[in-house]
């Protein structure tokens, strides 16, 4: 057994199910400070609904997801020594900032939020979750800086042997940071309507009560899922001119990476500097989802007179079609890290120098540990996640009254 091998399937299993738990988590909130807007502004009862449906499935998936993510943390002191003894003091500046930002002030916001139901006044109410919401995007801004850096270390100098930060506005400048934050966060936004349109969609063909709940669940959705799917292809593209020009190993046939590979061989060297193929093959099968879901603009049209419900077909299809956003985002991981390797830090660190000394036997343990602690708890999320929206927005928990029973959402009839 190689202990390398261990670390790497070990961190790509925690962090692709961390990171199915993200894009959910942003993609609803984003679509939940919508719901709750629009009902402050309208005071329309189908937007508190919603929100209250919607935002007790968001909540669910936050807490899940904050397990995974202290789980996943654990792997950098624990299987990546070597990264964070070399890189540690530059890396770990976004990821602390992210820590504050995540586990403190959304958790903070998110909690005031959730208990803040029909005891605070109603902007006050909507003004912790705009705070949720823009804590949330500032975690995913931090986290992608902190992996760019990783893609093209910049803003540094090494001194005894140690990374150390000169520049942060070069983190914040990194041609490898723009464009990836932008993809990632419109394809949360993805993720979360593709989710809302496909649970309408599930309650329109069974016909459950509340049509016109989940029609205007379905219409916000898949509206949303197309706007979004247009954003992921522009950022997704716009991102190869910045990955040729810093990392030219990645897709290979760049004429550039001769000389750079030169360069390592005579640095650190002879090796295999040039990715995988699962990179490629991963890039591939993303940009065809992709532009698979681009065909959602054909549904649009469709909203008039309510023909995507009258036709059923489209509510099938939008149900089958719920795990590519998912599957897609994993084939996007894949491209961007594995397209990386060898190195843990493009041309600074390689892989074998940055995972800890431990046996295999302890790395296979960990490895296993670790994953069927994370799948429970995935498993655990999606179990709640279909069993809460299976039941409707008849009565959620979140948002009900402090004083008012569960109602009961199949009543004995009454016998004169």
């Amino acid at each position: 057994m190689d202990t390398l091998l261990l670390a790497r399937l070990q961190f790509a299993t925690t962090t692709s199910i961390h990171f199915l738990f993200v894009a959910v988590t942003l993609g609803l909130v984003t679509l939940l400070v919508y719901l709750q807007t629009a009902w402050v502004i309208t005071n329309k009862p189908v937007y508190e609904r919603l929100t209250r449906f919607w935002g007790q499935l968001y909540v669910i998936n936050y807490v899940l997801g904050i397990a995974t993510g202290i789980v996943m943390e654990f792997q950098f002191g624990l299987n990546w020594s070597g990264l964070s003894r070399y890189v540690g003091n530059v890396f770990g500046a976004p990821l602390a900032i992210e820590t504050l930002v995540a586990f403190f002030l959304e958790s903070t916001f998110l909690g005031m939020w959730i208990f803040g139901w029909h005891r605070l006044r109603r902007g006050v109410h909507l003004a912790l979750l705009w705070g949720v919401a823009i804590t949330a995007y500032a975690s995913a801004f931090w986290i992608m800086v902190a992996n760019s850096w990783l893609q093209n270390p910049v803003g540094y100098e090494v001194r005894d042997g140690v990374a150390h930060l000169t520049d942060f506005s070069a983190l914040l400048d990194n041609p490898t940071f723009r464009m990836a934050l932008g993809h990632v966060v419109t394809a949360a936004l993805l993720v979360g309507g593709m989710l809302m349109a496909a649970v309408s969609a599930w309650h329109l063909v069974r016909r459950t009560p509340d049509f016109a709940l989940h029609r205007k669940g379905l219409r916000i959705g898949l509206v949303t899922s197309a706007v979004a799917i247009s954003f992921v292809q522009g950022f997704g593209f716009a991102q190869f001119f910045a990955i040729g020009d810093v990392q030219p190993t990645k897709f290979g046939d760049d004429p550039a990476a001769a000389p750079l590979i030169a360069d390592w061989t005579a640095r650190f060297g002879p090796g295999d500097y040039t990715p995988p193929a699962l990179a490629n093959v991963g890039l591939g099968f993303m940009i065809l989802i992709g532009f698979t879901l681009g065909l959602l603009w054909l549904m649009l049209p469709l909203l008039w007179r309510d023909w995507v419900i009258r036709l059923r077909v489209p509510l099938w299809i939008l149900q089958f079609a719920l795990p590519l956003p998912f599957v897609a985002l994993i084939l996007g991981w894949i491209a961007r890290e594995v397209g990386r390797q060898p190195w843990a830090a493009y041309g600074l660190l390689p892989v074998e120098q940055a995972v800890s000394p431990v046996s295999p036997w302890l790395m296979l343990t960990s490895l296993i540990g670790f994953s069927l602690l994370l799948g429970t708890l995935a498993v655990t999320n999606w179990v709640l996640l279909a069993r809460h929206a299976a039941r409707g927005a008849h009565d959620p928990a979140l948002g009900r009254q402090p004083d008012q029973p569960p109602a009961d959402p199949h009543p004995e009839p009454a016998f004169a």
